[in-house]
């Protein structure tokens, strides 16, 4: 007799379970770490730099720094919560929290880009002195050092499927449009002399329209996280794939697939021979989870309902088809012999009733 099924499905070597996805939070942690030590320290030199060297794009670079700390430390927050299992109150996990972080990200991100560009207008109004040449040198360093993080952090996100982190790596991609921005600005006003020495703050202003981009896009994809979009069609197909190749399974009925944090849960409803019994219903429902749980994607968890498989009926004759009765085959037609069709078709004329 096989072993029976157990309610968690034994882990796989290199397949994502509980325990990896633990993994792949605190490699999120750590990320977001070193990002909020370097964005301290760029903050700090930035606005530094800007003040001294009349330099407002700098300065408001800096201050958008800021806004990328914040936007760390609720990376963080978001991530040691959204690990937590659920209990009698959450049963679905806090996995969400992280798409409500990502929400809060993204706002932060619309938030800078507003308010640069409020600032920028009103210097632009304001008469200003050329901004110092050294600005230069320190913006230079940041849009390195800014695009480095981006794809730092866009790794990271791209390995733990994390929209939270990925919203982090496009705030410092933000950052360092601003700062090349800055970079260009601050380039014309030296060389055009008093007449473009706002040009820094129309270079930041420019710069604010793909922050604002950037940043609803970003908050757009966290909101649909959070109100249960499907999953993208490859991800469906491939779970369908999955569940029809488990052995008993003859297809699949229906699917639902949504995002929870770093993980998908699945609904799914699978049609078996109507035969079967309920303990073998109950096995293949199992079969199902585990294939679907110790995959390659990142599923969490998985309800499987069973269906009865109906075979596709059989299309009506031709001659049914608008209606009409069918017409009666040659055998139909011809009585056999005996047949009281027959015998009244041999009775000799006016031996009839």
């Amino acid at each position: 007799m096989p072993p029976p099924h157990t309610t968690e499905p034994t882990p796989a070597p290199g397949r994502p379970t509980r325990a990896q996805l633990d993994a792949a939070v605190r490699s999120g942690t750590r990320t977001a770490l070193w990002t909020v030590l370097a964005g301290t320290g760029l903050a700090l030199v930035k606005i530094t730099a800007g003040v001294a060297g009349n330099a407002y794009a700098l300065v408001a670079d800096g201050v958008e720094s800021l806004t990328d700390v914040v936007s760390s430390l609720v990376v963080l927050g978001g991530l040691r919560i959204s690990r937590r299992a659920g209990g009698e109150e959450f049963p679905y996990g806090l996995g969400k929290v992280e798409s409500l972080a990502a929400a809060m990200v993204a706002m932060l991100v619309l938030a800078a880009g507003v308010g640069i560009a409020a600032q920028a207008v009103r210097e632009i109004r304001v008469p200003q002195a050329v901004p110092a040449a050294f600005t230069l040198w320190v913006l230079g360093g940041v849009v390195v050092i800014k695009e480095g993080l981006f794809r730092f952090v866009a790794a990271r996100a791209g390995e733990t499927g994390s929209r939270l982190l990925d919203a982090d790596a496009w705030h410092h991609r933000s950052d360092a449009i601003t700062s090349l921005a800055a970079f260009v600005g601050i380039s014309v006003a030296l060389v055009g002399g008093p007449e473009l020495a706002a040009a820094d703050d129309w270079a930041a202003l420019l710069a604010c329209v793909v922050i604002l981009w950037n940043g609803g896009r970003l908050l757009g994809r966290a909101i649909k996280d959070v109100l249960d979009a499907a999953a993208p069609p490859a991800v469906r197909a491939h779970i369908r794939d999955l569940a029809s190749a488990v052995p008993r399974v003859e297809d699949v009925e229906q699917l639902r697939v949504r995002r929870s944090g770093l993980a998908w849960l699945v609904d799914i409803h699978v049609e078996v021979d109507p035969d079967l019994t309920v303990r073998e219903g109950h096995d293949v429902a199992h079969d199902v989870k585990e294939a679907l749980v110790l995959s390659e994607l990142p599923i969490l968890d998985a309800l499987v309902h069973i269906e009865p498989h109906d075979p596709a009926p059989q299309d009506p004759p031709v001659s049914q088809r608008d209606g009409s009765p069918a017409r009666p085959t040659e055998a139909e037609a011809s009585p056999t012999p005996g047949s009281p069709e027959r015998a009244v078709e041999r009775m000799p004329e006016g031996t009839g009733p």
